[in-house]
Formats: C-alpha cells, sequence, structure tokens
C-alpha cells in the first residue's frame, strides 16, 4: 500500500511540472542579482551610502568621540577614569588594516565595468569616480596611521591551486601610497558630479581630500628627517624623501587655493555676534557654505546619534542620566589670544601674584578673547540654549584671624551658602563627582541647541563635518608658508582671524608656531591636533610623559565668589588653576606611536609584510 501510494505522488508531481515547463526557471523573490544590482542606479547608490558610513574615522560624532579626552584639548569628567590615568599610548591605538572595505569598493568597481550594460557611459563615469574617491579616502586614513600600506585595486581571488603567493602583497612605499591617493582624486575630480552637495563627493571634495593628504605627505617628508634620528625602513615603508617636500607643498597649496578661488565656498558669516557665528560655522546645516563634507544624520530617518545626550553641560541636560563627558581643558582656552593680540593666558593673579584679581562678572576674564573660543566651548558666565550653565566651584571667605582666604565647597550641585547666596554652581565644577565638569568648562562645538536633543528618545542628528573651508584656509597658510610664499600665508591666516574679531591684518609677521596655534584654536574637537602632532613630529615632544611639563598635563580653571561683606571686593569672582583634579597621568607619547602596530593575524598570513620600526 505505501508503495502504491508514493507511486501516485511522483506521477502526480510529474504531471504538475509537465504542465508548468518554465517552473524551474522563475526568479527567486528574496535573491537580488548581480545584473540587478549594477544595472539600478538606486541599488548602486545604495551600496553607496553603506561605503560612506563605513568609512574608517579615528573620531566622529558616532565613533571614538571619546578620544577627544585623551590627548590635550579635552579630559573625561563622566564616570571612569581610565582616560584621565593612560599611562602610555598603545602601538595599536591607532591601528587600521581595513581591506574589507577596500575588496568591497574594488568588486563594485568591477562589477560596474563587467555587469553594468544598462547604465549610460555618463552613469558608469560617475559611479566608477564615486567609488574611486571612497577608495582613496580609505587609503588616506591608513596610510596617515600605518605608512606604507599594500596598494590593492583589484579583487584578489583565490584559485585553490595550494600557492597563496599571488595574494600576498608586500608594503607600497610611503610615499607610493600618497602619490596614489593624489593621482585618483586627480582622475576622479572632474567626473564626479554630485551638484553642490556636502554629503556626497563633489570636485571639491576631492580636492579638499588632497589639500590635506598632501599637507601630510609633505610634512612627513621635512619633519621626520629633521628628527635626531628619522623614522625608516631600508624599503621606505615608512618615511618619505626630504627632496619629495617642496612638491607635496606645491599640491596642497595647489588644490586650496583652486577650492578657495573657485567661489564655491564662502567662511561663514551669517551671525553679527562673532563667537554665535562661529559655532553656527560649524553646526548649521542650511545657508552654509563652509561645510564641503559632513556625515550627516537626520531624526525623521531614524538616523541619530547620542553626542549630545552624553556631553551637553550638567544644568541645561533633558535627561538625568548622562551628560560632561568632554569637559575642554585650560590648557586650550588659554591658547585663544586676546583681541589684542597678547597671549592668552587668563588673569586671575595680579603682576606680583600677591592677591588674586577680582572680576565683577564671571564672563570678565574672559573679555575681548577670541570668539572662536565662545563657539567652541561653553565658560563661566556663558549660556546654552537660553539658560545660563552655571559653573561657581564654591566661595572664597575671607578669615580675619589669619588674614586669608577660606576656600568653602559644596558636592551638592547648586548649593546655596550661609548668606543666601550660590555656594556651588548646578554645573559645578566638581573634584571628585561624576558626569560634572572637572576642568570648570563644558563643550559647546558639536552640541545640539535643538530642543529634546539631549534626551535617549530623541537624541541629535548634528553632523559631523569632515572637511570645511576653514582647514583649507590652514592648509593653504601652511603650505604657502613652507614655500616661503609668506605674503600669501599671512593673507590666508589674517582672513580667519578677522571672522574671529581680529582687527584686518593682525598679524604682521607668521611662523610655523603661529599657524600651528590658529590650527588648534579654529580647529579644535574636529580631529585634527593628534594628526598635527604626529606630522610635525613633535607628538613625542608635547606629550612626553613628565609631569612637570604643563602641555603633558590637563588644567582646570574653578570659579569662587568672595564672601568678604564691608570689602570692595565682596561679591565679586577670583579664580584658581590647578591640575584637573580627577586628571591622573600626563599624556605621554613615544617614538614607537608614529606609525601604529601591524595586526600580527596580517603579517603571519602575508611574509612580505614588514613591520613598522619598534614594533
Amino acid at each position: 500500500m505505501k508503495k502504491l501510494s508514493l507511486k501516485i505522488f511522483v506521477s502526480a508531481s510529474m504531471l504538475v511540472f509537465a504542465g508548468c515547463n518554465d517552473w524551474l526557471e522563475r526568479k527567486p523573490q528574496n535573491i537580488i542579482l548581480e545584473d540587478q544590482v549594477w544595472n539600478d542606479p538606486k541599488m548602486i547608490t545604495g551600496l553607496l551610502a553603506n561605503y560612506y558610513d563605513r568609512l574608517p574615522a579615528h573620531t566622529s560624532l558616532t565613533t571614538g568621540w571619546a578620544e577627544f579626552s585623551a590627548y590635550d584639548e579635552a579630559m573625561w569628567s563622566n564616570n571612569d577614569d581610565g582616560r584621565n590615568n593612560i599611562i602610555n599610548y598603545p602601538t595599536t591605538r591607532w591601528t587600521l588594516w581595513d581591506y574589507g572595505l577596500i575588496r568591497d569598493i574594488n568588486l563594485a568597481l568591477e562589477s560596474i565595468e563587467t555587469h553594468a550594460v544598462k547604465l549610460s557611459d555618463a552613469q558608469k563615469a560617475q559611479f566608477n569616480a564615486e567609488l574611486r574617491f571612497l577608495r582613496a579616502y580609505v587609503y588616506f586614513e591608513h596610510v596617515k596611521r600605518m605608512g606604507g600600506v599594500p596598494l590593492i585595486t583589484k579583487q584578489l581571488i583565490y584559485d585553490f591551486s595550494g600557492d597563496p603567493s599571488p595574494l600576498q602583497n608586500a608594503r607600497a612605499k610611503e610615499e607610493e601610497v600618497y602619490d596614489f591617493i593624489a593621482s585618483e582624486l586627480d582622475a576622479v575630480k572632474d567626473l564626479l558630479g554630485n551638484g553642490t552637495s556636502n554629503t556626497r563627493a563633489t570636485k571639491f571634495t576631492a580636492l579638499a581630500v588632497k589639500s590635506r593628504a598632501m599637507l601630510y605627505a609633505a610634512s612627513i617628508a621635512k619633519y621626520n628627517n629633521l628628527m635626531a634620528s628619522p623614522i625608516s625602513t631600508p624599503g621606505g615603508e615608512v618615511g618619505i624623501p626630504a627632496a619629495r617636500a617642496k612638491d607635496y607643498y606645491a599640491k596642497s597649496l595647489a588644490a586650496s587655493a583652486e577650492i578657495i578661488n573657485s567661489g564655491s565656498f564662502e567662511l561663514y558669516k551669517s551671525n553679527p555676534d562673532k563667537g554665535v557665528n562661529f559655532y553656527e560655522a560649524i553646526t548649521k546645516k542650511s545657508a552654509n557654505r563652509e561645510v564641503i563634507w559632513a556625515q550627516d544624520f537626520l531624526v525623521s530617518k531614524d538616523k541619530r546619534h547620542g553626542f549630545t545626550y552624553d556631553n551637553i553641560a550638567r544644568n541645561v541636560r533633558e535627561d538625568n542620566l548622562s551628560s560632561s563627558s568632554i569637559t575642554p581643558s585650560l590648557n586650550l582656552v588659554e591658547d585663544y589670544e586676546y583681541l589684542d593680540g597678547t597671549s592668552g593666558e587668563l588673569k586671575n593673579r595680579n603682576a606680583g601674584n600677591t592677591d588674586y584679581v577680582y572680576y565683577d562678572k564671571l564672563q570678565d576674564i574672559f573679555a575681548n578673547k577670541d570668539a572662536r573660543l565662545y563657539g567652541t566651548i561653553i565658560y563661566p558666565g556663558t549660556s546654552f540654549r537660553g539658560t545660563e550653565v552655571q559653573i561657581q566651584a564654591g566661595v572664597k571667605v575671607w578669615d580675619n584671624a589669619t588674614n586669608a582666604f577660606k576656600t568653602v565647597e559644596s558636592n551638592v550641585l547648586g548649593s546655596t551658602y550661609d548668606d543666601g547666596g550660590l555656594l556651588t554652581g548646578a554645573s559645578g565644577p566638581q573634584r571628585s563627582q561624576t558626569e560634572v565638569s572637572n576642568t570648570g568648562f563644558y563643550l559647546r562645538k558639536f552640541v545640539d541647541q535643538t530642543a529634546m536633543s539631549s534626551t535617549r528618545g530623541i537624541r541629535s542628528d548634528m553632523w559631523w563635518v569632515r572637511f570645511r573651508l576653514g582647514e583649507i584656509y590652514l592648509n593653504a597658510a601652511e603650505a604657502a608658508l613652507e614655500l616661503g610664499q609668506t605674503a600669501d600665508a599671512l593673507k590666508y591666516t589674517n582672513t580667519l582671524r578677522e571672522r574671529a574679531g581680529f582687527p584686518a591684518n593682525s598679524l604682521k609677521t607668521i611662523n610655523l608656531e603661529k599657524l600651528q596655534n590658529e590650527r588648534r584654536v579654529e580647529l579644535a574637537f574636529e580631529d585634527h591636533r593628534v594628526w598635527d602632532l604626529m606630522r610635525w613630529r613633535t607628538a613625542h615632544e608635547v606629550w612626553n610623559g613628565n609631569s612637570a611639563n604643563a602641555d603633558a598635563m590637563i588644567y582646570a580653571l574653578y570659579p569662587y565668589r568672595v564672601v568678604r561683606p564691608g570689602h570692595a571686593t565682596h561679591g565679586k569672582y577670583v579664580f584658581d588653576k590647578l591640575v584637573a583634579p580627577r586628571f591622573r597621568a600626563p599624556r605621554f607619547f613615544q617614538i614607537a606611536n608614529y606609525y601604529s602596530f601591524i595586526p600580527q593575524n596580517a603579517i603571519d598570513n602575508n611574509p612580505k609584510i614588514v613591520r613598522n620600526p619598534f614594533h
């Protein structure tokens, strides 16, 4: 009986199949075929979006932003003091070996060439150019960390012969990687299209990457060779000949000048308040022709992040669960000059250091400072979202018996003193409490002013600016200076300073040290600091691990209200400068940190890979 049933089932099945000759030829509904992908511009654009999102980044508003507190721009004031106790930087800290993304880009390039029969030549050229741009950018992110890396521009496909050597590529020379980046950007820049987009690559995005990459290459060619013991490998995988510096500086300057002179971009100057204007230059998305390339987010599409939630000042936060992670250092604050051109060192003590300087208002100590300070940092006496960020460490009470001040502080934020006045501000600073500033400052740049953006439920769609015109002016100034074109270097630098409130032509002379400080204050928290010190080969001197070196330490500024009834100073404000109390170890960058450690599995799989020096 069972055999009869089986025969009937098979016979019926054959009849069904016989009646539907094309049944086995039907296209599956849950699989997208290659020819479908590479002939559909929308699908290719979707892949490109994935590649843009996967671009490597050291810091951004979604990736690694905590590293802002690992150098000298800021410290960590939230929970866990690990970033305040970095004994030294491991050689793996900046390691990047992402050939997965490079392979995907190479696959896309070859697939468009092979399968995209329905695309027009113009569409093919556009997609090809955009993919090559992304690959060049990925290689730049590699070379600035690792030195020379294998230059792979085609898929590596194993033939199962038992011999893996065709897949094993040696590292290119460091200069060869930079040359590849320059040649790729030159080749694709006029094919990129994308109109005036500042979120997809355009001609000017390619020029901006070239401006930065060539400046890095030039700096390494010059300053690595000025070290007592230049860092290099015999095959040139690390180290660029000094003779290449001039050419690289010239390429950087040419790319920068083309952007500046194009008229396609302009420095943001829409707000008459120069401090607010600088904040908007980075954060405002509409009617902002300064931003060249940004990673964008959009609340309505649920593409958002928690950067504001984690970094908003304590007493203006909207959730009571997190805030105040990245708190800027006094070191950075004092690098913003006064508008008369004098040093930015804050005047908290009199000339003989015998007494305080007394201020009527908290913000008066910052009066007439470079407006970029306000646009970057929330300091005592200033507001955010229309609310004062209440920063006061305590009170200084005059003691007639000792003829000196007694410092009174409280762990209760927003507490009052015996006289009914404020004791400790609702935003601190606090010496040991977490989620409140330990330095006396809060971050303004990239923190979203939009209501509810610091809540977990809403979060923020503040964009991350990768390149903007302000940097391009500084790149041009530095390259011009290195090429002996001092007048142009001054012109570019003074243009930026004038936007920050300085008089026209405020600088009469210029040198590299001056330009280095301009980069520090203009580009703070935009992921330039560590790479700048690396390419100038000064990181090991600035962050030398010595607590006696002020540059290696993180300093704080604590404001106090004076309690001295009947005296002229009563009710005024004084300031103490101190090492941030939660800061544990001086920053220590070693020679071995200039080039990062190559993953051991990469070396094990490829005997042609040469290790980096000191690793």
